[in-house]
């Protein structure tokens, strides 16, 4: 039985750490394909939009694998937590977030605003299917990454832990407020967008982190 438990501690220790590696892997590969990328303004194109053209298939990979990642974590974050606030609806979200991920990768946005090159200049004046079931699955995956640090929040002030509730609560105050920032903007929009992402994202790694250190 000692085994079966070792066994079962690795196990989530190792869902933990793909967790870790979400964030820091996503954010990694786009930010190099940001100053690689023939054509990409951050400061008027989403981060979604590298998906787009001959060597869109690196991001779409990456949203794939940064969800595959935050799927893993939501297992171990869920046999972290068991038995506790949170413990439950936590991982759900976060589960669903790295569907969304999954999702997001593989459908993609329309071109525009002149990316990839030979793109229409303008934004598209109709969505597609394809762009709208990327929308769909990214902002739903950012909603429940918002409910999850809500829900973790409780988690950490039962335990009395003022440090990541707080964290927690600043996460799923300050994300979606940088997303209204950035979509009432004409410019600098990836740029705030990205920032986002950062603040939702990197609390995943950070939680995955914090609990893998506790286990």
């Amino acid at each position: 039985m000692k085994n079966v438990y070792a066994q079962s501690g690795s196990a989530m220790k190792l869902m933990l750490a793909g967790g870790i590696a979400s964030a820091p892997l996503f954010f990694a590969v786009s930010i190099i394909q940001t100053f690689t990328r023939t054509g990409f303004d951050i400061r008027r194109h989403a981060i979604s939009n590298l998906t787009l053209g001959e060597l869109g298939w690196i991001q779409s990979v990456n949203f794939m694998i940064t969800g595959l990642l935050a799927i893993l974590a939501a297992l171990g974050i869920r046999s972290a937590l068991r038995g506790g606030k949170g413990g439950a609806w936590g991982p759900l979200f976060i589960g669903i977030y790295g569907l969304g991920m999954i999702i997001a990768g593989i459908f993609r946005p329309d071109p525009g605003m002149s990316f990839p090159p030979g793109a229409p200049t303008d934004m598209p004046a109709s969505m597609s299917s394809e762009a709208a079931l990327h929308s769909m699955a990214f902002f739903t995956a950012f909603i429940c990454l918002v409910a999850a640090s809500f829900v973790i929040a409780r988690r950490f002030a039962a335990q009395g832990d003022r440090g990541f509730r707080t964290y927690s609560l600043a996460t799923g105050i300050i994300a979606p407020l940088l997303i209204m920032v950035g979509m009432s903007m004409n410019t600098w929009i990836g740029v705030i967008m990205g920032i986002a992402g950062m603040v939702a994202f990197g609390w995943v790694s950070a939680l995955a982190a914090r609990l893998h250190k506790l286990a």
